[in-house]
C-alpha cells in the first residue's frame, strides 16, 4: 500500500475539536483575512487563487492528522532465525510545523529497535515518523512520540530514537540564527539501562566518514 494510502486511514485519536472543524470555504475566508491584514489586497491578479493553494497546502502539510500511527505498526514477522541485534533506520528526513509560530521543521530521524521475537517492515518505521511529523508539533514531543509508539506497539527489548532539525521559527525570525541544529533523543528499555547497548546505537547514527558519533 502506498504512503499515500497509509496515511488516509483514519486516526483512533482524535478529539472533538475534529467535530468543530471549519469549511474549505471559512478557511480560505481566514487566509484572505491574514492577507489583508498583512497589508495586500487578497483581490489582487496575484493574490486571487492563492487562500485556495494555501489550504491544498496545509492539507499535505497537515495530513497527519487523519492518519493512525498505531495501525501502521501492527503487522509484524517472526521468522527471524533468532535475529537480537539492534535494528536502525537512520537519516529518516522530514518536514514538520513548530506548533508555536507555524514555521517549517526540516530534519531526520534516526529510529531503532531491539527486536524481541519480531521484527516491523522498515517502511513502517518512516511512516510514524512522517505521521507524527504531519501535525504541528514541537521536536521534544515528536522525539517521545515515535519512540513511546514503537515501545508500546512493538514491545522490543529497547527503542531509541534521535532527531535533529533546523527550525525556521529561530532561522528566519526572532533571534535569526542559521546554521544552528536541534538534536533530541529517546531511550527505552536496553538503549536507556544498558551503556554498551547505548553507544553502539550512537556510533550507527553517527557518521562514518567521521568515525565518531556527533551525539557522544
Amino acid at each position: 500500500m502506498a504512503a499515500k494510502e497509509n496515511l488516509s486511514v483514519v486516526s483512533d485519536e482524535k478529539d472533538d475539536v475534529s467535530k468543530d472543524r471549519p469549511t474549505r470555504d471559512e478557511a480560505e475566508a481566514a487566509i484572505r483575512t491574514l492577507i489583508q491584514w498583512a497589508g495586500d489586497d487578497p483581490a489582487r491578479e496575484g493574490l486571487l487563487d492563492t487562500p485556495a493553494r494555501v489550504v491544498r497546502a496545509y492539507e499535505e502539510f497537515f495530513n497527519g492528522y487523519s492518519a493512525c500511527p498505531k495501525a501502521l505498526l501492527e503487522r509484524t514477522f517472526e521468522e527471524v532465525d533468532g535475529y537480537d541485534e539492534i535494528v536502525l533506520l537512520r537519516d529518516i528526513r522530514f518536514e514538520s510545523h513548530c506548533e508555536h509560530h507555524m514555521a517549517p521543521i526540516i530534519g531526520k530521524a534516526h529510529v531503532a529497535y531491539l527486536p524481541h521475537r519480531r521484527v516491523v517492515g522498515i517502511s513502517k518505521l518512516a511512516r510514524v515518523v512522517e505521521v507524527y511529523a504531519k501535525r504541528l508539533q514541537i521536536q521534544e514531543k515528536m522525539t517521545a512520540q515515535v519512540a513511546n509508539l514503537i515501545d508500546e506497539v512493538l514491545q522490543p527489548k529497547g527503542t531509541a530514537v534521535v532527531i535533529e532539525a533546523a527550525h525556521q521559527c529561530m532561522t528566519t525570525r526572532g533571534v535569526h540564527k542559521s546554521g544552528v541544529t536541534m538534536v533530541t533523543s529517546r531511550m527505552l528499555g536496553a538503549f536507556r539501562d544498558d551503556a554498551a547497548t547505548r553507544r553502539e546505537f550512537l556510533a550507527m547514527v553517527g557518521n562514518p566518514a567521521a568515525g565518531q558519533s556527533p551525539f557522544v
